[in-house]
């Protein structure tokens, strides 16, 4: 990835465009580390939204799959857009059991060269209260965590209201595998143990939200070397952009809020968070 002029005066970007609103130019580039730019709410603008993610600094989008049907679009995406990058899998929400035939689409699509992550996987026990319901979760989070070991490529796990198991399963059963937790929401005790096992967490708009409760305190302490900026849109826009669709332009807003928490200066958020999604994902 080459590196790209930031640009950060909203008069800079693309017409009707809201992802600038600040001062000076950089010249470090950003990853939006998880993107969901396949749904249909991109479907009007894709091509314009992909522009502003340019003229906002980006030099790369990881848009995760979250079930079979969104992991093939992801793929497609990919070799359509020089930019776009992807994860391959089956989010917690989807859950079901897994067919033979699922694992040889995604064991197929992860020789494409542009998937660079068995992910959007994990747990969500925050809609799901069926122990049933939570047991197959968790036996689809084991299954594409042996997959990704086989396969020689890192994880993205979604965590919601099920930090114990979700910590205990990579424990036991991610040895070898290396990954992010995305939207991070666990303590500070359990992100210092993905630390242990040489993982990172994801950062995004919830960041920059006045009830974000721990995680400005998580992301000032952890090692900047082990964090991820990213948008997870088009849900949670960072303020300002807070009530809008997000889109991968907004993580410079998640950028900003991190070297101001850090108090340190935007380039070296953009410089290190980059040069971390390069070494988590080495296809990148």
């Amino acid at each position: 990835m080459s590196k790209i002029e930031i640009v950060q005066d909203l008069n800079d970007f693309p017409a009707g465009s809201e992802a600038g609103a600040c001062t000076k130019k950089n010249t470090a580039s950003l990853v939006d580390t998880h993107a969901h730019i396949d749904v249909d709410r991109f479907d009007e603008d894709r091509e314009a939204m992909l522009d502003r993610a340019r003229a906002a600094g980006l030099s790369a989008i990881i848009n995760m799959g979250d079930s079979i049907v969104s992991s093939a679009r992801s793929v497609a995406m990919a070799k359509q857009y020089d930019m776009v990058y992807t994860g391959v899998g089956i989010h917690p929400e989807e859950a079901r059991p897994m067919t033979r035939e699922d694992e040889d689409l995604l064991a197929g699509w992860a020789q494409e060269a542009k998937v660079v992550a068995i992910g959007e996987i994990g747990l969500d026990y925050y809609w799901v209260k069926d122990e049933e319901q939570r047991k197959l979760q968790r036996e689809l989070f084991i299954r594409q965590l042996d997959m990704a070991r086989q396969l020689h490529l890192p994880v993205c796990v979604h965590d919601r209201d099920a930090h114990g198991d979700t910590l205990a399963i990579l424990k036991k059963e991610a040895v070898g595998v290396r990954g992010v937790m995305h939207c991070y929401s666990g303590s500070l005790e359990m992100a210092r143990e993905l630390m242990k096992l040489d993982w990172f967490i994801g950062v995004d708009g919830p960041l920059t939200f006045k009830n974000a409760a721990k995680l400005p305190e998580i992301a000032q302490r952890l090692p900047l070397e082990r964090i991820l900026v990213e948008t997870d849109c088009p849900y949670m826009a960072p303020v300002p952009m807070r009530g809008k669709r997000n889109e991968p332009a907004y993580v410079y807003h998640v950028a900003a809020k991190l070297a101001e928490l850090r108090k340190v200066s935007f380039d070296e958020v953009a410089l290190q968070t980059t040069s971390n999604a390069q070494e988590l994902y080495g296809r990148l």
